[in-house]
């Protein structure tokens, strides 16, 4: 199911990401000279592509490096066959733009310093080394110049419309939300002593801005009236960015006026009250009109682009030959009302993903299929039912197919709110989302030896130079710095966060017990600000707690808008027909699968 938020959408063009990476992969692969390229596999548009080109960019993918078999070697060859296919195309329709000599020098002198070639002998090496004489070099780093400037082309050709953009702001402007904001007066002094004395002095009434003219070393001129300039002495609204991290989050959690502080944040203290507390609200078109142009211009460049890639790929004309080594097997998996699916649509999000990858080069390539196949392709088929959707609206959506979801599930989900009893009953039902994780500074020093590490112990527990005291029992300190649950090694952080009783102090803090490691070395931590974990109270996290029922509801909203659209909709699903035809008979057919499937999955489109 698609996401909600936009910020969450990453923009896969597969075709556009796929062709970079071949192209990538011929500029630095061995040619070893125009004689000696083999047998011509397959044609594209009329002009050949040979076998040992084919090979060499097959040894620079990391799919072939685990040696795939049966069924994954027909569904790997037809991922990568489909990506050849597509970067001679794209380089064909590029080859009419034109490209200086004085462009294709830049990128050579840019290449030549980021590998570190300046000198002539290094940059002859070089060519040797990947097969190439600097005039092939120069005509690969053309053709690469070409597609950037026939993409960027179609890009900046595509023009949203008055009334696109405003649609785009109607759709996406919770995106356009400005952070929370307030007026207040700080006092920032540097003794903990005068700071307590001086919120003793604001809660008997003393005036604010009397005190911060008097006492503090920063805005003192001005009342600590934060936002003022110079010769003002009226708050204006800031953010949290004119606060240290420690004193913003405890000013913006209050949430409305009143004092805040002492709080202690690099070396001095912070003694801040709260005028007015300005929640964040989404802005009218007209404030944030520039910046919707930008995104809306963005978005349909998406659209344009994906769109010429899908066009050049179908009218190009494709021909194997009869005695070919690579199985190209791209069939109709689906079908949504009119619209087919092609295989190599569902594998391409597949085998990017670099999960994927790892599974097949650990010889575990059937999960692959058994599972990410069908999740892809279901995700596939949602987005043909909400882009189409979409066009039946009438609604001016722009962008790449994905967007475009993505944009009328927001569309039909909008204007939903929540209660504050549905926010609590949210809060109660799910207090790890508003629960600050524990917390400690954590040095970790390690030994060979058993003795050694108890003998560090012993003497770190009365003080003294921590490198020194390591050194002398031959220990290696490690810096982990502020950490939470699960970012330690696993021994670690069970020693740290999971044993209820805290170690022994010394001088340079908690002192752990020694602990034999995994590799069979021996570990003492040092333990500092240790911190529980916190739930923050209700009334700090109302609003956080709306938000998220409101997402709640708009995902729930979508999930039954896609379940509609699939009820209306004539879809066929013939994945497993296709890989059990694929799947040569002396292998066991590909089964969809029949346990829940691993939650890191391919990102959806």
């Amino acid at each position: 199911m698609f996401g909600i938020s936009k910020k969450a959408i990453t923009i896969l063009f597969g075709l556009l990401a796929l062709a970079f990476a071949v192209g990538a992969i011929l500029l630095f692969t061995p040619q070893a000279g125009q004689q000696a390229r083999g047998k011509p596999v397959l044609w594209v548009n009329g002009k050949a592509v040979y076998e040992l080109d084919l090979l060499r960019l097959q040894g620079n993918d990391p799919l072939y490096a685990a040696n795939p078999q049966g069924l994954l070697k027909t569904l790997v060859d037809t991922h990568f066959l489909e990506q050849v296919i597509l970067t001679e195309a794209l380089k064909q329709d590029a080859a009419r733009i034109r490209v200086g000599n004085a462009e294709v020098r830049k990128e050579v002198d840019r290449i030549r310093e980021q590998l570190g070639l300046k000198d002539k002998k290094a940059y002859e090496q070089f060519l040797n080394q990947v097969g190439y004489t600097d005039a092939q070099l120069r005509s690969e780093i053309k053709t690469q110049l070409q597609i950037q400037k026939r993409l960027e082309q179609i890009r900046s050709a595509a023009k949203p419309t008055p009334e696109e953009v405003r649609f785009y702001f109607e759709v996406h402007q919770e995106d356009y939300k400005g952070e929370p904001r307030l007026k207040a007066r700080q006092i920032v002094v540097d003794e903990a002593k005068l700071a307590a004395e001086l919120l003793a002095k604001a809660k008997a009434g003393e005036d604010f801005a009397a005190l911060a003219k008097q006492y503090s070393k920063v805005g003192a001129e001005q009342g600590g009236a934060l936002g003022a300039g110079p010769g003002e002495s009226e708050p204006k609204p800031v953010t949290k960015v004119v606060f240290p991290d420690k004193v913003a989050e405890a000013v913006f959690a209050k949430q409305g006026p009143g004092l805040v502080g002492p709080i202690e944040a690099g070396g001095r203290y912070y003694l801040v009250k709260v005028e007015e507390y300005l929640p964040p609200k989404v802005p009218t078109f007209e404030e944030v009109k520039e910046q919707v142009e930008k995104d809306a211009q963005e978005a349909k460049g998406n659209g344009a682009l994906e769109a010429y890639l899908e066009n050049l790929r179908q009218k190009a004309q494709v021909r194997f030959a009869e005695d070919s080594p690579f199985s190209y097997k791209n069939l109709p998996v689906a079908k949504v009302n009119e619209q087919e699916i092609l295989l190599a649509q569902v594998l391409q999000p597949v085998f990017s993903n670099q999960q994927t990858a790892a599974l097949i080069q650990q010889g575990l390539g059937e999960l692959a299929v058994q599972f990410f196949l069908p999740q892809t392709l279901e995700s596939l088929i949602e987005r043909e039912l909400l882009v189409e959707a979409a066009k039946k609206s009438g609604k001016p959506f722009i962008g790449s197919k994905d967007q475009i979801a993505q944009a009328y599930l927001l569309y039909e989900t909008r204007g939903l709110t929540a209660t504050e009893e549905e926010a609590r009953r949210f809060y109660a039902e799910n207090p790890a989302l508003f629960t600050i994780p524990a917390s400690a500074e954590v040095t970790g020093v390690v030994f060979k030896a058993e003795a050694k590490a108890k003998a560090f112990r012993e003497a770190a527990l009365r003080g003294g130079d921590l490198q020194a005291l390591a050194k002398a029992q031959e220990g290696t300190v490690t810096e982990y710095g502020t950490v939470s649950p699960n970012q330690l090694p696993a021994v670690l952080d069970r020693l740290v966060f999971k044993v209820k009783e805290t170690f022994p102090k010394g001088p340079m803090g908690e002192v752990s017990e020694v602990v034999k490691l995994e590799d069979g070395t021996f570990a003492v931590l040092l333990v500092k600000n240790r911190k529980p974990e916190v739930l923050k109270p209700f009334n700090k996290v109302v609003e956080e707690a709306k938000e998220r029922v409101i997402l709640s509801k708009r995902q729930q909203k979508g999930q039954a808008l896609v379940q509609e659209l699939r009820k209306a909709a004539k879809i066929e699903n013939r994945l497993s027909q296709v890989l059990a035809e694929l799947t040569p008979k002396t292998q066991e057919p590909a089964k969809p699968p029949t346990q829940e499937a691993p939650k890191e999955a391919p990102a959806k489109p």
